[in-house]
């Protein structure tokens, strides 16, 4: 599965479009990137761009675009309204998909080594990539601005992290660093005042308001031994918001950033907006996401309310996002479309994949002169059916009357089943594409002796990729058989034949997957590596015997009850 990260760098020009158009040039010349948004500003003199792909192309877009700002911006001429002290003045990277916060630091570091060492540009690195806790702050890291660089500089204590302490006059410093997800959330409200919007605004927001003695509003502030005024603070962390009124569909709302997506997520950024806005007598009438969001996100959002209402959560992702949309009103002003607002969707390739045909195309497809598909993507097709049937049993059984107290426990359960069927049809195409992938390497010259060389190490590769894709195969397979097992064991019993063709299926694929291990591994010139796939393969065999003999002893004993 792709992992994917953002990177929304932010450059010291937001007027002069041939700039702008160059530098997102570069960007747009990495063909796994996606350039999702160019947004100028003329008064901050700013423009602030976010495109997404896999972390290795997005490094080298990262790069290429702050090289080329720092060929076309001039700092010593710069002038704007926000704080910024480098031609590219900060560039972070964002998790996505597939990838944990430790691995994109790593990623981070990387281009700012790069950065430094290649471009000359002292760079400082923040929030999770930062050397020292002070350095997380970004207004710390960039404090002074440009005008304050050559001095700072020269300190001891603002040696960069990566680059020459050395005053670049042309292109200053770039801040990188590694943070959260950051998403830009409307809710919308059923009134037109400002004041009641601000209100609630100041309820949820982290910084709260400003205490005041008396009336809350008119009351003197009260102010601490410092003399700084004392705050209430709202309810939500890592949450910015002001209220406002929207003319174009004449109503108000709460604006909110949330800056980490993991503290305060976004359904319950909603529902707290919820439970403020009717202690004022106000309702909630849906809300707006401006800009993209990740995938996880939209899905917590729809388990959270399946949750509430005591529903299966192992339900496909489609209707898991429905009930997202749903729920939090996302449709109100315009129709939501996942395809253009889910970060992972828009990344999607546009080639048709095995797993997006029909059954029938799929058969035609399998039945064709081609000789891939085959019976290694049949298999893993095959194992996803085995475990789509035994989620479907924990499905049907969260909501059976009279179980309702166990809901949970066969949500679990149908967590687990469709976790199995996602992967086995992943596998489906992979598999295919390790057979394409030794074809491709037997179409390589030979005319010399390097071109054999690198054609039979191609060749083996490609083998190796062939024998594990199988393997994996017949391993998801065989774990799915838990779940089968289970739904068999204390599932619906109407449904207790379904369950016992999922054992079927299961095995099946783990039989047929076994075949390609065996087959691919003929052809591996190493041995060893071979032979421990063809033992590993064949404890995994005798293992789904077994399981799908206790599976169809238990099935056939309760047909006969």
């Amino acid at each position: 599965m792709k992992r994917i990260i953002e990177c929304v760098p932010n450059f010291s020009e937001g007027n002069d479009s041939e700039v702008i158009r160059q530098i997102t040039d570069t960007i747009e010349a990495i063909p796994e990137v996606r350039l999702l948004d160019v947004d100028p500003g003329k008064a901050t003199n700013r423009t602030v761009v976010t495109f997404v792909g896999e972390p290795d192309d997005v490094v080298e877009a990262a790069f290429q675009s702050i090289k080329k700002a720092a060929e076309l911006i001039d700092m010593s001429k710069h002038h704007g309204e926000h704080p910024r002290f480098g031609a590219t003045d900060v560039c972070p990277f964002v998790p996505v998909s597939n990838i944990s916060m430790e691995e994109v630091v790593v990623y981070a570091h990387r281009l700012a080594k790069r950065v430094g060492e290649e471009l000359n540009i002292p760079v400082y690195c923040y929030e999770y990539a930062a050397s020292t806790e002070e350095r997380k702050s970004l207004a710390y890291c960039r404090s002074g601005e440009y005008e304050g660089l050559k001095d700072k500089l020269t300190k001891p204590e603002w040696k960069p992290d990566f680059g020459p302490a050395v005053f670049n006059q042309k292109s200053g410093a770039i801040a990188i660093g590694a943070r959260n997800f950051l998403i830009a959330y409307n809710v919308n409200l059923n009134t037109t005042s400002t004041r009641r919007a601000n209100a609630i605004a100041f309820d949820v927001r982290e910084a709260g308001r400003v205490m005041r003695e008396g009336d809350p509003i008119t009351g003197k502030i009260v102010k601490d031994e410092n003399g700084e005024p004392v705050r209430i603070p709202g309810t939500l962390k890592k949450t910015r918001a002001i209220g406002w009124y929207l003319k174009e569909y004449g109503v108000a709302q709460i604006s909110m950033n949330l800056t980490d997506i993991t503290v305060t997520p976004m359904h319950i950024a909603f529902e707290e907006v919820c439970k403020k806005a009717e202690e004022r007598g106000i309702r909630v009438t849906g809300s707006e996401l401006v800009g993209v969001v990740p995938l996880q996100s939209m899905l917590d959002a729809g388990k959270y309310f399946l949750r509430k209402q005591k529903r299966s959560v192992g339900i496909p992702d489609d209707e898991i996002l429905k009930i997202a949309v749903r729920s939090l009103g996302l449709g109100e002003f315009a129709p939501f479309d996942p395809k253009k607002k889910i970060i992972e969707y828009i990344m999607e390739e546009q080639d048709e994949r095995l797993i997006d045909l029909t059954c029938k195309s799929f058969a035609e497809e399998t039945s064709s002169e081609s000789p891939a598909p085959g019976g290694g993507s049949v298999s893993a097709y095959v194992g996803a059916l085995g475990a789509s049937l035994a989620t479907m049993v924990a499905n049907l059984s969260s909501h059976k009357r009279g179980w309702d107290d166990r809901w949970e426990e066969f949500s679990e359960w149908a967590e687990k089943g469709k976790l199995h069927y996602e992967t086995l049809l992943r596998l489906v195409d992979e598999d295919t594409n390790a057979f394409n992938q030794i074809m491709a390497a037997f179409d390589l010259p030979k005319d010399s002796e390097e071109d054999k060389r690198n054609r039979k190490k191609a060749i083996q590769d490609a083998t190796r990729v062939a024998i594990e894709v199988p393997l994996q195969v017949m391993q998801e397979a065989l774990n799915s058989m838990k779940v089968i097992k289970a739904m068999v064991e204390f599932g619906n019993p109407n449904s207790v034949t379904d369950a016992g063709v999922g054992a079927l299926c299961a095995r099946t694929a783990v039989a047929g997957a076994f075949l390609n291990v065996k087959i691919n591994a003929s052809s591996c010139d190493d041995k060893e590596f071979a032979s421990i796939a063809i033992s590993e393969a064949d404890e995994i065999y005798k293992d789904a015997i077994l399981a799908e003999n206790e599976i169809l002893g238990i099935v056939n004993s309760k047909i006969r009850n």
